[in-house]
C-alpha cells in the first residue's frame, strides 16, 4: 500500500512538472513575435503563389544553352495548392505547382522549431531549467507538443490564405476529383503528419543546441528526405485510412524521437 501511494505521488509530481513546462512553453510560443511572423508568412504565401502563377500561366521560357522552350503551368484550381488527388496524373509532375503548395509549411515548422529550441541554449534558459527540473523527457515532450500546435496554426493559416488567394486570382473553387469531406480528411492527415516531422526537428535542435545554423541545416535535410512522401500520404481525396496511417506514423515518430532527443540531452553537455 505504501509503495502504491509512493508511485502515485511520484506520477502526480511528474505530471505537474510536465504541465508546468507546457504552460510556460505555450505562453512563450504564443507571445513571441517569431510565431506571428511565421503565421503571417503562412497566410500571405499562398496568396502570392496563386496570384503570381496565374499571371505567369501559359508564358514560356527558353534555355539559351539548348534552345528548349518550357511552358510555365499555373494552378487549374485553388485546391491544387492544398493537394492532388491520388492517382491523378500531371504533365508538370515537378513543376512549380507541385512544389509551391501547403506542404512548404513543414519546412516553416522546421525553422520555427529550430529557432525556438536553440534560443533556450543560447540564453542559458535550458541549463538553468535542468538545474531545477532535471527531467529531460518532459522538456522534449513540451517542446514537441508546442511546436506541433504552432505548426497546426500555420497549416490552417495557409489554408485560409489559399482561399483568399483564390478570390484574388479568380481560380475555380469547384472540386472535381475530390469531395469536401476528402479535403477535411486531407487537412487532418497533414496535421497528424506534423507528429512525424516536428520530433525530427526537435532532435536536430537538441543535437545542435545553440548552433542554430546547424539545427536548421540538419532539420531541412531530414525534412527533404520525407517531403516526397507527403503528397502520397495526404492526397486531396484522403480517406480515413490516410488519417489513421498518418496518426499511427506520427505516434511512432513522436515516441521514438522523443526518447532519442532526451537521450542526447542526457549524454551530452548542455552548452
Amino acid at each position: 500500500m505504501v509503495g502504491n501511494n509512493r508511485n502515485k505521488t511520484e506520477f502526480l509530481r511528474k505530471r505537474r512538472t510536465l504541465n508546468s513546462m507546457l504552460s510556460v512553453d505555450f505562453r512563450r510560443m504564443f507571445t513571441t513575435p517569431l510565431f506571428y511572423i511565421m503565421l503571417g508568412i503562412a497566410v500571405v504565401m499562398p496568396v502570392l503563389i496563386l496570384v503570381m502563377t496565374t499571371m505567369m500561366d501559359g508564358s514560356a521560357s527558353v534555355d539559351p544553352s539548348t534552345g528548349v522552350e518550357t511552358a510555365i503551368e499555373g494552378f487549374d484550381s485553388v485546391w491544387q495548392i492544398i493537394g492532388t488527388a491520388s492517382g491523378e496524373t500531371s504533365s508538370a509532375a515537378m513543376s512549380i505547382t507541385s512544389m509551391c503548395n501547403i506542404n512548404l509549411v513543414y519546412f516553416m515548422a522546421a525553422v520555427l522549431a529550430c529557432l525556438f529550441v536553440s534560443a533556450d541554449f543560447k540564453s542559458g534558459y535550458a541549463k538553468n531549467l535542468f538545474a531545477v527540473r532535471p527531467n529531460k523527457m518532459d522538456y522534449i515532450i513540451s517542446k514537441t507538443v508546442v511546436c506541433v500546435f504552432a505548426g497546426i496554426w500555420m497549416l490552417l493559416g495557409f489554408f485560409a490564405g489559399a482561399m483568399l488567394g483564390r478570390a484574388v486570382a479568380g481560380l475555380p473553387f469547384a472540386l472535381e476529383t475530390a469531395s469536401m469531406f476528402g479535403v477535411i480528411l486531407c487537412m487532418l492527415a497533414k496535421i497528424f503528419l506534423l507528429l512525424v516531422f516536428v520530433p525530427i526537428f526537435v532532435l536536430m535542435s537538441t543535437v545542435a543546441k545553440d548552433r542554430t545554423w546547424l539545427s536548421l541545416l540538419l532539420s531541412l535535410f531530414g525534412g527533404m528526405l520525407l517531403y516526397m512522401m507527403v503528397p502520397m500520404m495526404t492526397p486531396l481525396n484522403s480517406t480515413l485510412l490516410h488519417v489513421v496511417m498518418c496518426m499511427a506514423g506520427g505516434a511512432l515518430f513522436f515516441a521514438g524521437f522523443t526518447i532519442a532527443s532526451s537521450t542526447v540531452l542526457r549524454k551530452t553537455d548542455l552548452v
